[in-house]
């Protein structure tokens, strides 16, 4: 499929790239963005032979929030439309949350509103110096209702109210004390700190990052009884599958499992 507002790469070994593509406006959410986003991660989440996932902006933003023209649209809209709208976004978050393989942000510029949602569903997100955040929907009279859930997991109930109430700007070294960055370099050493991230999932294995993945969102929402029933059934699983039977045997024979080898 031909994108317009997205481009989708893969490479051989397994990395898919997908990059907001509208520069004009700072690569802003459209329903034509969003529309794209979730087809793409679909496409991923089906593919076997995709093992990581780089999501990152074109030019020198990652993503500027919501588009202001498509907002203005949802006003003039009746209430069922905009539920509808707004269920894109909550579908495409839900999407990119629970992919079944690694998504590394890799955050070239500044994050708004939205932006910091697509942020907060990633499982790793290296930013660089200089970018500014913010969660500004309140200055317009706006709530940040659809992407909460996973920007108040990502930087916790006190930090949340803290730069939602306010919509201030904050900076990148500030972004990574929220919790929100895992990293923040220089712009030249961005491409090789994504690389090196993707170097260290590149040697585990896909099936067990993706059960892994499902575990940390079953325990984080289950309490000690439940989890001990999960966690139990979860390790006499993965002994099971032929991931953990080669990782064992590899692992004795001193050889290299098949999801190591071609992965430099």
């Amino acid at each position: 499929m031909a994108y317009e507002t997205i481009r989708y790469e893969t490479d051989k070994r397994g990395v898919a790239r997908v990059t907001l593509a509208r520069t004009s406006v700072h690569n802003a959410m459209s329903a034509k963005l969003i529309a794209e986003i979730r087809d793409a991660t679909n496409r991923i989440a089906k593919d076997g032979t995709i093992r990581v996932v780089v999501l990152t902006g074109e030019g020198e933003s990652f993503c500027a929030g919501g588009d202001l023209r498509w907002m203005q649209e949802n006003v003039n809209a009746t209430r069922a439309d905009r539920m509808k709208a707004a269920g894109e976004i909550a579908d495409m978050l839900f999407e990119l949350d629970t992919l079944p393989k690694p998504l590394i942000g890799r955050i070239n510029g500044p994050a708004y509103g939205g932006g910091i949602g697509l942020i907060s569903v990633c499982d790793v997100a290296i930013g660089v110096e200089g970018a500014r955040f913010g969660l500004t929907e309140v200055r317009l009279g706006l709530v940040p209702a659809t992407i909460s859930p996973y920007v108040v997991r990502r930087i916790g109930h006190a930090n949340a109210r803290r730069v939602f109430f306010s919509g201030r700007l904050f900076q990148a070294d500030e972004a990574k004390a929220l919790n929100l960055l895992s990293e923040v370099v220089t712009t030249e050493n961005l491409d090789a700190a994504i690389e090196e991230e993707l170097a260290a999932l590149l040697q585990a294995a896909p099936g067990a990052i993706a059960a892994t993945k499902r575990l940390v969102d079953f325990v984080e929402r289950h309490g000690p009884e439940e989890n001990r029933t999960a966690t139990l059934n979860a390790l006499a699983d993965v002994w099971e599958t032929e991931e953990g039977k080669e990782g064992i045997r590899t692992f004795l024979e001193k050889k290299v499992p098949w999801w190591q080898k071609g992965t430099s």
